[in-house]
């Protein structure tokens, strides 16, 4: 497949048409000289899923919308970081990760020994539970070896490489992070970047990338490249980025969880860094273990949160895959009682933080990919990809045709008068 599969069907060219109407639209007040609008973007992490997540921006850069601060968790985390990486920001970028995305044969992220994989491929179809258990039990050593001293299944190197291939051979040719962190620098904004209303520049110094996972040896919630210097210590910056989203898409037991060693200053008490950041007081670990960032912040809405009384400059959208609590989860098996218990850990502290800030309702687009898709189904076929971009897409359209910034605007100055 190649990204022409999904944008030559005749429903999704309407949707392009329908965008590129919206261009003259108003939907945030910093602009370029291009007349690209700039809004900051927090992406849901939901596995296979993540296909819609690319039909929603492909939409709002025919819209004319580009993204400045960006922020994700597991699959929100590779749309993230090709989205600030692969090219310079008021370029398009959807329509490349679309190719990249079309050509990859998903089951080759399930990279572990075949008889891994076929246990993999067992959960992901949906096989009842005796023939898994008959699976189970068939290769139990191997099962034991995997879960017990790897603690995963699937070494996840596949997909680290893809996304490092994918950025190396982009436009921007990143390999490291302080490459990346220097793309995103304001000598590198797009020219004539300015509040419409004031005709001021932007003041922010560099444009920020938030890439969320799950230290579980010192349990902390880790938001990479901000905290990488605690892990890598000067190397930091010749570090790959992929490995960051790596550490974020360690979805336990599926994926060995991803591991860093020796970190700078093992062994002593933590230092001012772990905990400002981390809010760590113990000694710091010689090994650290990360697990998949949407076990304790799946939609990390909350990092471009504008304080209350401040109206922004521009909006923090934010897209969701998983459905928003409209409906009760079944619990009746093992199965699904497992699966909603996750599903639990993975949403509770974000729901805490929509229910305190419900001017963020405005700003979401519910794609709700889980009513129909499997977050896991990597061997999903193409037809049913297609489909997935399609709602994305559709559901991107729909936001922004009914998205009002003047009236978001008008909600927060009432908020604040509420508040203060």
């Amino acid at each position: 497949m190649t990204y022409k599969d999904f944008t030559k069907q005749t429903t999704f060219q309407k949707l392009v048409t329908e965008a590129e109407k919206l261009r003259k639209k108003t939907f945030s007040d910093i602009i370029d000289s291009a007349g690209h609008q700039y809004v900051d973007l927090v992406q849901e992490g939901g596995g296979v899923l993540g296909i819609a997540l690319v039909g929603y921006t492909y939409i709002l850069e025919a819209a004319g919308i580009r993204f400045f601060h960006l922020a994700g968790t597991s699959a929100g985390a590779i749309n993230t970081l090709l989205l600030a990486g692969i090219d310079t920001m008021e370029k398009a970028k959807s329509k490349r990760i679309l190719d990249e995305l079309a050509r990859q044969d998903l089951l080759e992220f399930i990279d572990g020994e075949p008889a891994m994989q076929k246990i993999c491929r067992c959960i992901i179809c949906g096989t009842s539970g005796l023939k898994l258990v008959v699976k189970l039990i068939w290769y139990y050593r191997k099962v034991k070896k995997a879960l017990v001293e790897k603690m995963g299944m699937n070494p996840g190197n596949k997909m680290e490489e893809w996304i490092e291939t994918i950025l190396r051979e982009s436009p921007n040719r990143i390999t490291t992070l302080g490459e990346l962190l220097q793309k995103r620098k304001k000598m590198y904004f797009p020219n004539g970047l300015r509040n419409r209303i004031t005709g001021e520049p932007v003041r922010d110094e560099e444009a920020k990338i938030h890439l969320v996972t799950a230290d579980i040896t010192t349990q902390t919630r880790v938001l990479f490249p901000q905290m990488a210097r605690l892990y890598w210590g000067e190397r930091a910056e010749t570090i790959s980025p992929a490995k960051m989203v790596r550490a974020s898409i360690s979805i336990p037991f599926f994926f060995v969880p991803f591991e860093i060693d020796h970190i700078p200053g093992a062994n002593t008490p933590a230092g001012n860094e772990w905990i400002k950041h981390a809010h760590y007081f113990g000694p710091i670990p010689r090994k650290v273990k990360f697990v998949d960032g949407g076990l304790i912040s799946n939609f990390p809405i909350k990092e471009f949160h504008t304080p209350a009384g401040i109206i922004p400059e521009k909006p923090t959208f934010g897209v969701k895959l998983s459905s928003y609590r409209n409906s009760c989860a079944r619990v009746g098996t093992w199965t699904e009682f497992i699966a909603s218990l996750v599903s639990t850990m993975r949403h509770d502290a974000d729901y805490l933080y929509l229910l305190q800030n419900p001017d963020y309702r405005k700003l979401i687009c519910f794609i709700d990919a889980d009513k129909d898709y499997h977050w896991l189904h990597f061997n999903m076929n193409n037809q049913k990809k297609k489909e997935l971009f399609l709602l994305g897409a559709r559901k991107g359209l729909d936001f922004i045709q009914n998205f009002n910034w003047e009236g978001y605007k008008k909600l927060r100055k009432e908020t604040s008068r509420l508040s203060s």
